[in-house]
């Protein structure tokens, strides 16, 4: 009886061909063929290792079973994969010819060849089997009763050597749990750096045995101890992953200088005399952790030969907990206040021929490369660094664009044709909230430049940076993910991949599936509206999340000073998310009905609006008994005057002035409310 029920399911399935339209991989691979058949996952399904592979590879095999067996409810009979060659006839064979290095440029390929009774996965380094493991994840597909993957033959590698993500720590810390699951979904997408944003205004986070006051008096408690943080270091090398640390430097100093005042620029002027003691001042003795965001005055002290001596202590210190070849400085958002009312720095200036601040600022970036070079570290830092006296070892890290009133990219491309290596993160900042959309169509490699091969070499990739100013460990998930997959693609992918639809598609998939992984970017939502909604029960303001997003840029946090680090960010700005899923299906509703004004697509334009109408009146009884949700209804009601007009409108039965109908969607275009807009203006808008 069992062969008969397997022929039938075989029968069942080969029918019906998966296409590569079907499938859910994402980043998409550089070569993939699907052919005719399957391999049927049952209890008996196991994992082989070969070669010379680095441990990770255990680790990750396992942790791979794990995920099948939690996607499948299959009750495996391996449990955990610790040595080479423990099963020779199992039915997926991984082999490696050599241990992978956590570094830049490391072999991270990989061939998958899936057939109707095996499934292979060769790679050069255990780091491209580990990445083929994830593409056979993804390549999982299921009938009705059955888990299966479609034959096929997959050779992948990525197009970039830096695909990366940052998350600051240091505005809001982030606990290593917070960490470790983002370190895990950033190896489901196969990106392979990790930059720690650890030191800022806003805090010192690493633990200092020589230096404790800096955890003492600029932390609050909050900071990664040295332990914690090569168990970090060590958790993300079992993914392949790369940890670059950052301690800001020379402005964003408000933390270091709570600590150490005396390396401060900041002077108070005693008079301004010209007489026998000429102009006298005093430095500033007290710096305070900041809480707010934005950008500070407080500065290290270049001229200071102590400043010096305490950055090189604290390297030493730092530098051996992270084994990774980059170290980032910073060095961005320097505004040079302090250093101009400070007598002693301009005459430092003067007598080292250093024109303005720019120039002081390189030299004393030029003070830290020795430094780290001691530690056979690598500079890296923000855009601001490169200047024409900087070291060409340096990593430029390219971050402005129209909002900081240059082009896109600019410093990405003056870096490449100043012979440095670059690395973009301009266009892919998530904090900034906006859609999949703006981050996928930017690509590191510039168009309609011209650069030869060796500039177009020094491009290493891209980075998400996810600034922690509005974010916390409960929220920071939903402000990475799934948006961060979308980057991820663009820097593994061939550059001809980049169909909207498509992507919008498997970014669905992808991350419900980062869930199994512990990120929180999903399930947070509903305890959130708890809180909002006084734990009453209400799809009406599930419904109103789904069709509104956060401001956009930094305009939900005034000038910086409307969220302290300690305001409350349990609110429904922080609820709703970029891509609001009702908002994308309704414009998408909306596209369809006025390309084809039929029935079908009239009742579906109608289900929303009515949807939007009884959802008014709910989250007014709601409101009754929940103060949170009071500030969310005057966006309730013209969400509902517009949607009860729109209907009239449609079965042409409305007696408004066509004014009168332009103002209403013009008052849906407000942002005066909770801190969110509503994602279906443009929609209602085209309904015109």
């Amino acid at each position: 009886m069992k062969y008969i029920l397997f022929f039938l399911f075989v029968s069942i399935i080969s029918s019906a061909q998966v296409t590569k339209e079907q499938l859910d991989i994402m980043p998409w691979p550089q070569n993939i063929n699907l052919s005719e058949g399957y391999f049927i996952v049952s209890k008996d399904f196991k994992v082989n290792i070969t070669g010379t592979p680095n441990a990770r590879i255990f680790v990750g095999a396992t942790n791979f079973l794990r995920r099948l067996d939690g996607r499948t409810g299959k009750f495996f009979n391996q449990g955990f994969i610790t040595g080479l060659n423990e099963v020779p006839d199992a039915q997926l064979q991984i082999n490696c010819v050599r241990s992978g290095k956590i570094e830049l440029y490391e072999d991270e390929s990989y061939l998958l060849d899936v057939t109707t009774s095996k499934i292979t996965i060769n790679a050069t380094t255990d780091i491209g089997a580990l990445h083929g493991l994830e593409t056979l994840l993804q390549l999982l597909q299921n009938n009705s009763s059955s888990f299966y993957f479609p034959v096929s033959k997959i050779s992948d590698f990525p197009r970039f050597t830096w695909r990366g993500l940052m998350i600051d720590g240091a505005r809001h810390f982030m606990p290593v749990d917070v960490i470790k699951r983002n370190l895990d979904g950033m190896a489901a997408v196969k990106m392979n750096v990790f930059h720690w944003h650890l030191v800022d205004d806003q805090g010192w986070r690493i633990e200092m045995k020589k230096h404790s006051k800096l955890i003492e008096m600029a932390s609050d408690g909050n900071y990664y101890t040295q332990e914690e943080i090569k168990n970090i270091i060590k958790y993300a090398a079992d993914r392949g992953i790369l940890v670059v640390p950052e301690i800001d430097v020379p402005g964003h100093a408000s933390a270091i200088l709570t600590a150490y005042p005396e390396i401060g620029s900041k002077v108070e002027i005693l008079n301004v005399g010209n007489g026998e003691k000429g102009q006298q001042f005093k430095q500033i003795q007290k710096y305070d952790v900041e809480r707010n965001a934005g950008i500070f005055t407080p500065t290290l002290d270049p001229s200071n030969p102590k400043t010096y001596e305490l950055l090189s202590s604290i390297f030493d210190e730092v530098c051996p907990l992270f084994p990774g070849k980059f170290f980032h400085i910073g060095g961005d958002e320097n505004e040079g206040k302090d250093w101009d009312s400070n007598p002693k720095i301009q005459e430092f200036k003067k007598k080292h021929n250093l024109a303005n601040n720019h120039e002081l600022q390189t030299y004393f970036t030029m003070q830290l490369v020795p430094m780290l070079k001691k530690h056979n570290k690598v500079l890296m830092g923000w855009e601001e660094i490169m200047t024409k006296n900087m070291s060409k070892d340096a990593i430029i890290h390219s971050w402005k664009g129209a909002n900081e009133g240059v082009p896109a990219g600019q410093s990405l491309v003056n870096a490449v044709k100043g012979g440095y290596k670059t690395v973009l993160s301009n266009g892919y900042y998530i904090d900034l909230v906006y859609g999949v959309e703006n981050h996928y169509t930017v690509d590191p490699m510039p168009k309609n430049i011209a650069l030869t091969d060796e500039e177009k070499a020094r491009i290493l990739g891209g980075e998400a940076p996810m600034w922690t100013e509005l974010a916390t460990p409960a929220t920071i998930d939903s402000r990475i993910w799934p948006r961060t997959a979308a980057i991820a693609e663009r820097l593994w992918s061939n550059e001809s991949v980049t169909d909207l639809t498509s992507l919008r598609k498997r970014l669905n998939t992808i991350s419900f599936r980062l869930e199994e992984l512990g990120l929180t970017h999903l399930k947070s939502k509903e305890g959130l509206l708890r809180n909002i909604s006084n734990n009453q029960r209400s799809e009406a303001l599930l419904d109103l999340s789904n069709v509104c997003e956060p401001l956009k840029g930094y305009s939900r946090n005034s000038e910086g000073t409307e969220y302290k680090m300690y305001s409350p960010l349990t609110l429904f700005a922080d609820v709703c998310t970029p891509d609001a899923s009702d908002a994308i299906l309704f414009n998408q509703a909306v596209s369809n009905y006025l390309s084809n004004k039929s029935l079908v697509n009239k009742l579906v334009v109608f289900s929303y609006l009515n949807k939007w109408i009884k959802m008014n009146s709910e989250l007014n009884v709601l409101s009754n008994n929940a103060p949170l949700v009071q500030p969310l209804l005057p966006l309730s009601k013209r969400l509902n005057d517009v949607s009860q007009e729109l209907l009239l409108v449609l079965d042409n039965k409305s007696t408004l002035k066509s004014d009168d109908l332009k103002k209403l969607i013009e008052d849906c275009n407000t942002k005066e409310y909770a801190d969110v807009e509503l994602a279906v203006y443009a929609g209602l808008k085209r309904l015109l």
